[in-house]
């Protein structure tokens, strides 16, 4: 097995990364708690709902601490997190696709238990929702790219390298992506549920 050469001495996870890999389940641990709030939030905007990003950061939690030892040190530790959250997300959307849904049925972020916002937060609470709901229009591919640059602000060589395609690529993903989500986030376009509004 190579040695790390990019997930080295600059990289934050270096000697967590080599102990993980020489089994120490402590190492795994702690570096599993410095990025699952990371990783949850590129499933939250991938998957566009609380209860698929959960699936789907359970299932790149479990990817990372079996594969650990696999890990080659190509990229960076967290390109390489951000990678198996990435495929993960895209399973789960793939399952979700094959899965039965009611009509009318539709993901919101509410749980019973929390609290009604505030004055102060309703703004940003709808500007969440419009954008969630815009993300879950783009294709996996659009989603994925834009997630990457604008919610994990990976630059564009660490998206190709997460998504495995050339950095041309990256870019016209992001483009079109971004150009969809500013026609859908237009005044008018968006209702609830992220329909858009008949002409």
């Amino acid at each position: 097995m190579s040695a790390p050469q990019s997930s080295g001495v600059g990289d934050p996870d270096h000697s967590l990364v080599v102990a993980a890999r020489g089994g120490d389940r402590q190492a795994l641990d702690t570096l599993l708690r410095r990025h699952v709030e990371r990783i949850h939030g590129l499933c939250r905007r991938m998957c566009g709902n609380e209860a698929d990003a959960d699936d789907a950061t359970q299932e790149a939690l479990i990817a990372v601490a079996r594969g650990i030892g696999r890990f080659d040190g190509r990229s960076a530790f967290a390109t390489w997190i951000y990678r198996v959250a990435t495929n993960s997300c895209l399973d789960e959307l793939r399952r979700r696709r094959r899965r039965p849904t009611l009509e009318g049925d539709q993901h919101h972020d509410w749980a019973p238990t929390m609290a009604p916002p505030t004055p102060d937060t309703a703004e940003h609470v709808v500007q969440r929702l419009d954008i969630d709901s815009a993300l879950r229009r783009l294709s996996p591919e659009l989603r994925a790219a834009v997630v990457l640059r604008d919610l994990c602000r990976l630059d564009y060589a660490g998206i190709a390298d997460v998504l495995d395609i050339p950095p041309g690529t990256v870019r016209s993903r992001i483009a079109r992506g971004r150009a969809q989500l500013a026609d859908l986030l237009a005044p008018g376009n968006l209702r609830d549920g992220g329909e858009r509004r008949s002409p």
